[in-house]
């Protein structure tokens, strides 16, 4: 467990947190006026190793060796300047600060902190983390990693969950859910969407399917897999190519066939590392997801089409009303997409360049 101090004046600034992987969804910018709740879980923190906020430089600034240790492999049309490894915790864990009134900035609905650090130490006026509530974003506090430091406390040591364990008490994540708003003229309301956790992590697994395919075509499973990547997949890649074939693979799951190119495998949600198979000769690409969105797409939850006779059945669903469903085609977040592939080596080929750049440059707005 650690508190995090000011760099300033050792003033306790946090409740005890344990460390967890950044999730995927970390810097999405969901939609317009949505109300998006907490990042993190209570009593947990996370570390952000790339800068994030101002101040900006433009790619045509930025000295290509630079952008290559920063993990930069393509161009991007801004980079961060700002300090990066940031500490990224829920609201309700911050203690000992107040907010800046001249840092607030001109956001929307809250606090997107465009200017910079807008929570001080009360004990000694340090400029010490970032608040982040505005509407479209994921609601955290980000503490600076040059003016806050991390200290170990006394107290239980979380032990990373073993795969069995997440597979049987981890929490799947719906494909869909209602998203609620800010208000217009008639103040507060939802709508029914896909989730934004799914359009994220879609966006990230989308990128390492790309790498994974080698310019072939890939065939994902039937069901939910194919309503989030087929139709992104038979876009973005050849038809006229022998296909390449993912399968879903993790704890708890038959294991893959060995003909299988491609496993879509959980992220383990503490330690951020992806499920891989026992046997070390496996060859097939690991393409990360989030833990809660392996667990459906494993475990779909079932509804019937059409209406049932007679008594209702213990174990069915009821079909009055159907299931909500959104109102257009699912898809990948676009700039989680564009983030992940830039930092992948592979995108220095010739034809992963082809599509970063008509993704960049071209109207893809129907798929991305």
């Amino acid at each position: 467990m650690f508190v995090f101090t000011c760099a300033g004046c050792g003033a306790r600034l946090t409740t005890p947190l344990s460390q967890v992987a950044l999730p995927v969804h970390a810097r999405q910018k969901y939609g317009n006026g949505a109300q998006l709740p907490v990042l993190m879980q209570a009593g947990t923190f996370a570390v952000d190793p790339d800068p994030w906020g101002g101040p900006w430089r433009m790619w045509d600034e930025i000295d290509p060796d630079g952008a290559e240790a920063r993990g930069i492999c393509a161009p991007v049309r801004a980079l961060s300047d700002g300090t990066p490894g940031a500490s990224v915790i829920a609201p309700g864990d911050i203690r000992g600060t107040r907010l800046i009134p001249e840092q607030l900035g001109g956001a929307c609905c809250g606090l997107d902190g465009a200017d910079g650090p807008n929570l001080a130490c009360e004990a000694c006026d340090l400029p010490a983390a970032t608040r982040v509530d505005d509407c479209s974003l994921w609601q955290a506090v980000r503490l600076s990693a040059d003016t806050v430091h991390r200290i170990p406390v006394d107290g239980p040591r979380p032990v990373p969950l073993s795969w069995a364990e997440l597979a049987e008490q981890g929490e799947e994540t719906p494909l869909f859910e209602p998203i609620s708003t800010w208000g217009g003229p008639l103040g507060p309301s939802h709508y029914w969407s896909w989730s934004p956790r799914w359009e994220a992590a879609a966006g990230h697994a989308l990128a390492h399917l790309l790498v994974a395919s080698r310019g072939q075509s890939v065939k994902v499973p039937d069901g939910a897999a194919a309503d989030v990547f087929q139709r992104a997949l038979d876009t973005l890649l050849p038809s006229d190519t022998p296909k390449r074939r993912a399968v879903l693979a993790g704890p708890g799951h038959p294991s893959p066939d060995a003909d299988a190119d491609i496993l879509l495998v959980p992220l383990h949600p503490q330690t951020g590392r992806a499920w891989g198979p026992e046997d070390p000769a496996a060859s097939a690409y690991l393409v990360p997801l989030p833990l809660g969105v392996w667990l459906w797409l494993v475990s779909p939850q079932p509804y019937l089409p059409v209406p049932v006779s007679g008594r209702m059945p213990q174990d069915v669903l009821r079909d009055d009303p159907l299931p909500l469903l959104p109102n257009q085609l699912f898809r990948p977040d676009r700039a989680t997409f564009q983030n992940t592939l830039v930092r992948l080596p592979a995108v220095r080929s010739p034809w992963m360049g082809a599509i970063l750049d008509h993704l960049t440059h071209g109207t893809s707005t129907l798929l991305l």
